[in-house]
């Protein structure tokens, strides 16, 4: 199997994101092919940094060259080709598959995605709170807060906090200082990180504060995954659970990456 038979058989082509768990089980239902190359490495050409296969651009499944302009990105890429042995598993190719997505996708798309973000920033997660137990009230207050406090100061902008599920529309002037911000973002390979981010995390708040340096990736996943941890804490996890959250986190530090250094 070629290069560009494998891509356009296992890459993540498509106008919208694909979900990340649904993603990694469909790639694990498919006959995987024998690795077919001896070496990934990166080339730089013509201002970009290409994913090569035995000196060979590898190409997304709409043919464009699997290229970034971030040399950082670019080795992330080929790690992933490179870790694969025997068999190539897409399931273990996030970042491979996101950048797919971007290049083939969010590059002619920007719009709509940037208007996405905006959009979800309507209904950010971190806007509904809890209004018991004390102690996840609390523990959303003392975690959830500042975070929101330093991106208001950031951006100029105030967010409304609700109680419960009942929806509290944003002012405009949230959303239009939101989408201020997000116009920054000016790389479809950035862009299609900050997508993923803020879908796997359920807030634009959160990827905009990683995106403006205002909190690492560790917190903003912790931060994401609040409510969750606190059920834990009482109730335990299951496996399949935690597998299924093992798939997203691989997801999201692939997301990361593109929106910090793509």
């Amino acid at each position: 199997m070629s290069t560009d038979d494998f891509l356009a058989r296992f890459g993540a082509a498509g106008q919208r994101q694909p979900n990340p768990v649904a993603a990694a089980q469909q790639a694990m239902r498919n006959p995987l092919p024998k690795r077919f190359y001896e070496k990934a490495d990166v080339l730089e050409r013509d201002g970009l940094f290409h994913v090569a296969l035995d000196g060979r651009t590898a190409r997304t499944p709409a043919r464009k060259h699997l290229a970034v302009a971030s040399r950082l990105v670019a080795e992330a890429l080929a790690a992933e080709w490179e870790a694969q042995t025997g068999e190539i598993d897409p399931a273990r190719m996030p970042l491979t598959r996101l950048v797919n997505s971007a290049l083939d996708g969010v590059a002619d798309q920007h719009e709509a995605v940037r208007a996405e973000i905006v959009r979800y920033a309507g209904s950010d997660a971190l806007c509904y709170r809890a209004g018991e137990p004390e102690a996840l009230v609390e523990r959303q207050d003392a975690v959830w807060n500042p975070l929101i406090a330093a991106l208001e100061e950031r951006i100029g902008g105030r967010f409304v906090m609700a109680q419960g599920v009942v929806f509290a529309a944003q002012p405009q002037t949230v959303l239009d200082a939101v989408a201020k911000r997000v116009a920054a973002i000016s790389s479809p390979v950035a862009l299609a990180g900050a997508h993923n981010v803020m879908t796997l995390t359920g807030s634009t708040i959160l990827m905009l504060a990683l995106a403006e340096g205002l909190i690492d990736a560790e917190a903003a996943w912790a931060a994401a995954h609040l409510d969750e941890d606190y059920q834990i804490g009482i109730w335990g996890q299951d496996e399949e659970a935690a597998e299924r959250r093992a798939i997203r986190r691989q997801e999201y530090d692939a997301a990361v990456l593109l929106l910090t250094k793509g």
